[in-house]
């Protein structure tokens, strides 16, 4: 039976299926709208969907909405701006490296959030939880690594992208979850969804704006392919709106760490649209991947 501490399970998952969805919408865009313009379609188009869900939420909740605290702002700052810089790095990578493989680089995050969650957000974690974490961890660079790459410099810059790439998503959690945990006397749905509004409106007029000055046509590009676009858009604030709910709940780690089920999803995506077999070395990082996330759970 789940209680509602422990819905940021389900959350965290359904959030998970969505992501990956969205990264492999984003990443048949990047070829006509370039790393940026496939970036900001998870923006723009996603920004209208979040405002219906935050509707329907502070209608069915009766919440009263309040004006963001000075506490919001930095975080929410944080949040949203590491998360355009993480997603350009990622779509960057999944160029030049395997869609499976990239998505495990990027999920070296989940210790870099339970790091960055501890430093600033005083987040707190069990010993058991540290080990899931570094156990998950492992596995995560297990199937991201393979023999003799490390050889080869054509494999360096992938490989650092996609960790940067890691790093700037954990200051994104642990942002968001700041700013969601800032917003006062609301339920932690509402906080979830007020905070996803402002984070993609923040997150739209930056890289817009970025657009407009430096490529302008590509802004013309994105509407002209609105069709896709709007698909993936509603994805990722889909996606999202169950990652805010989720760091409502708990710790940015634990949500990031469990989150590596997204690997066992990329995989599957992989595979089937892209053709992309997983190697033995791969397998046994995913099986550390799925002890390190059921021992999350169980404790």
């Amino acid at each position: 039976m789940f209680t509602v501490a422990s819905l940021w399970i389900p959350f965290t998952i359904v959030a998970a299926l969505g992501q990956v969805a969205r990264n492999a919408m984003q990443r048949s865009l990047t070829g006509p709208l370039g790393t940026w313009g496939a970036t900001n379609i998870r923006f723009l188009f996603g920004f209208p969907f979040s405002v219906i869900f935050f509707a329907v939420v502070v209608v069915v909740s009766g919440d009263t909405v309040p004006w963001p605290p000075a506490a919001f702002w930095p975080w929410l700052l944080v949040g949203a701006l590491s998360q355009i810089v993480a997603t350009g790095l990622m779509l960057l990578a999944m160029n030049e490296r395997s869609f499976v493989v990239t998505t495990a680089y990027l999920k070296t995050e989940a210790i870099q959030t339970a790091i960055f969650g501890f430093v600033f957000l005083g987040d707190h974690l069990t010993w058991l939880k540290v080990l899931a974490i570094v156990i998950a961890t492992v596995g995560v660079v297990l199937t991201a690594l393979r023999p003799g790459g490390e050889k080869g410099f054509a494999e360096l810059r992938p490989t650092i992208i996609g960790l940067v790439a890691a790093a700037c998503f954990a200051l994104s959690a642990v942002g968001f979850r700041g700013a969601v945990i800032a917003v006062p006397g609301v339920s932690f749905v509402t906080a979830a969804s007020y905070t996803l509004v402002f984070g993609l409106f923040v997150q739209t007029l930056v890289l817009t704006i970025y657009l407009l000055a430096r490529a302008p046509g590509v802004l013309k590009a994105i509407l002209g392919l609105w069709r896709p676009s709007m698909l993936a858009g509603f994805m990722g604030a889909f996606a999202s709106q169950f990652w805010f709910l989720a760091f409502a709940l708990t710790a940015a780690a634990n949500v990031r760490t469990l989150a590596l089920v997204e690997v066992l999803f990329a995989q599957a995506v992989s595979y089937y649209s892209f053709k992309q077999p997983v190697s033995a070395r791969e397998g046994l990082g995913i099986l550390l991947i799925v002890a390190g996330v059921a021992l999350l759970v169980a404790v």
